[in-house]
C-alpha cells in the first residue's frame, strides 16, 4: 500500500493533498481497517442503500453516498442517484473526491457553495460531477479509524440546516452500526472451528452489539426525570432484541421509544439497529408519532426478502407545558400498552395501538394524547417482563407490574428497579426467557 511506501511517519506524499491530509489518508492502521471491512469494490447492499436512499427523500438531494477510502480512491459503497452496479462507475480518486478533507479532519465537512467555499472550490468534482453543495460526515470503525464518509450532494447551492446536520450525523452512525455489526459476525464465524472460541466469541458479539444497540447513557432533560433498565434473556448468550432510546427534537420537545424485535441473532440485531435509527430520524422531520411509525413500517418492509424479522414499537413525543407539566403523544404499533402512574398513585394504560410493523404497508397507526402534571410517570416496557414466567409457567402478567409501578417510589429509577425485582422475584431463579426493558420518564 502507498501508506507503507515511506520510512518515516509524517514524511508522506500523495500527489495534490497536502502533507497533513495525506498523512490522515495514507495512516497504514486507517488503511488496514479499511482492507478489513471487505467493502472495496463490493456490489451494492440493500443494508447500506436504505440510509442513502432514506438521507436523499429526508433532504430532497439528487446525490447520496456511503463511501470507504483507501490509499488511491473514494469507492462509493453505496451511491443513490448513479445509476451502476459495476465498481469502476462507483469512485473517484482521493484527489477528486471531498471525502479527502473528512479523513484529514476527522470531523464533518459542510460546504453550502463549493465553487466559492476557498477549501473546495479548487477541486476537480465541482466540475466533473456538478458538486454546488455538499454535506458529509465521518463513518468510524470500531477501533476509531475513518473508514470513509456518508455524505450528500446538491447540484444546486443551499444552505445546509440543523435538522440536516441531524440527519446526516444519525445515518453515519448507522451505518457505522452496520459495519460493527459485520465485523462482530465475521469474528465469531472465524471462531466456529474451536468450541472454546467460538463462546467465547458469541459472548464478545453479544455485549458489543447491546453496546451499540443500547444508548450508552441517557441524556437529562430539564423537565424529566429518566431511567431504564435492561435484562439479558437466555443468560445473556442472544443478541439484544429490545431497544429503547430518548433523544431531542429540536430545542423543546423530546422523542423516546421502546420496541422488540422478533427473533434473536445478527439479523435480528440489525433490524434494531435499521428501527432505532429510523425513528430518530424521521422524527427530525415528521412531527406525527404515528406517522413516524409508519417511516419505520415502510423502512422494515423495503429490506431483502431474507429480512423476515418483525417490530413491535412504542414511541413518544413529550412537550413541556408553561404549568411545569407534559403533554405527550403516544402511538402505539403491536407493542405493550404503557403504564402512567400518577403522583396520587393510581396507574392508567394507554389503551389505543395498532399492527405490528414490517407485515403490511400503509399501516395507520392511532395516537393518544396525555398530559402529566409534575409528579406523573409514563412507563415504557416490553413483553419480557410480563411475560416471564414461575417455575409452574404462571407469567408475571400486567397486573404484577401495574402493582410494581404503583407500589415504587415516586422516582424514575425508584419505578424501573421495582419493575425488575417484581419480575426476578417472580422468576424466583428460573432463567431469563427474553430481553426485557423497562424505560421511565417522569415530570420533575
Amino acid at each position: 500500500m502507498a501508506g507503507d511506501q515511506n520510512g518515516a511517519e509524517g514524511d508522506v506524499r500523495l500527489p495534490g493533498l497536502d502533507p497533513q491530509a495525506a498523512q490522515a489518508v495514507l495512516s497504514p492502521s486507517r488503511l488496514r481497517a479499511v482492507a478489513a471491512t471487505g467493502l472495496l469494490d463490493s456490489a451494492p447492499e440493500e443494508a447500506f442503500d436504505r440510509y442513502s436512499r432514506l438521507a436523499s427523500t429526508l433532504l430532497g438531494t439528487p446525490l447520496s453516498f456511503v463511501t470507504v477510502v483507501d490509499d488511491t480512491r473514494s469507492f462509493w459503497k453505496s451511491c443513490i442517484g448513479v445509476e451502476s452496479d459495476d465498481p469502476a462507475d462507483r469512485q473517484n480518486t482521493v484527489q477528486e473526491s471531498f471525502c479527502q478533507y473528512v479523513v484529514a479532519s476527522g470531523k464533518p465537512l459542510v460546504v453550502d457553495d463549493a465553487v466559492t467555499d476557498p477549501r473546495t472550490r479548487d477541486n476537480p468534482s465541482v466540475r466533473t460531477m456538478g458538486v454546488a453543495a455538499w454535506a458529509g460526515w465521518p463513518v468510524w470503525s470500531p477501533d476509531g479509524e475513518v473508514l470513509g464518509t456518508f455524505c450528500v450532494v446538491d447540484t444546486a447551492p443551499r444552505a445546509w440546516t440543523s435538522r440536516d446536520e441531524q440527519v446526516l450525523e444519525t445515518l453515519s452512525q448507522a451505518v457505522a452500526g452496520e459495519i460493527a455489526l459485520r465485523a462482530s459476525r465475521d469474528e465469531a464465524y472465524a471462531a466456529a472451528e474451536d468450541l472454546r472460541r467460538v463462546n467465547a466469541s458469541l459472548g464478545r458479539l453479544a455485549r458489543t452489539l447491546q453496546e451499540s444497540l443500547l444508548p450508552p447513557r441517557l441524556p437529562r432533560p430539564p423537565a424529566f426525570d429518566v431511567a431504564a433498565r435492561y435484562l439479558p434473556g437466555r443468560g445473556g448468550a442472544q443478541v439484544v432484541g429490545d431497544f429503547y432510546d430518548v433523544f431531542p427534537i429540536g430545542r423543546d420537545r423530546w422523542g423516546a421509544m421502546i420496541g422488540d424485535v422478533c427473533g434473536h441473532g445478527v439479523d435480528a440485531a440489525k433490524t434494531t439497529a435499521l428501527a432505532r435509527h429510523t425513528i430518530r430520524t424521521a422524527a427530525l422531520g415528521e412531527p406525527s408519532p404515528g406517522r413516524v411509525l409508519g417511516v419505520l413500517n415502510d423502512a422494515l418492509l423495503a429490506r431483502d426478502e431474507d429480512d423476515q424479522e418483525f417490530v413491535s414499537a412504542v414511541y413518544a413525543v413529550l412537550t413541556p407545558l408553561p404549568d411545569g407539566g407534559v403533554g405527550a403523544v403516544v402511538a402505539r404499533a403491536g407493542h405493550p400498552s404503557p403504564v402512567v402512574r400518577r403522583a396520587g398513585g393510581g396507574v392508567e394504560t394507554v389503551a389505543d395501538g395498532g399492527l405490528l410493523l414490517g407485515v403490511l404497508p400503509d399501516v395507520r397507526i392511532a395516537e393518544a394524547a396525555l398530559t402529566l402534571a409534575p409528579g406523573d410517570s409514563v412507563v415504557l416496557f416490553t413483553d419480557g417482563f410480563t411475560e416471564q414466567p414461575d417455575r409452574r409457567g404462571t407469567q408475571w402478567g400486567d397486573a404484577a407490574l401495574h402493582a410494581a409501578v404503583r407500589a415504587a417510589a415516586p422516582t424514575a429509577l425508584a419505578t424501573a428497579e421495582a419493575v425488575v425485582a417484581g419480575m426476578l422475584a417472580h422468576a424466583a431463579g428460573d432463567v431469563i426467557r427474553d430481553d426485557a426493558a423497562v424505560l421511565v420518564l417522569g415530570v420533575r
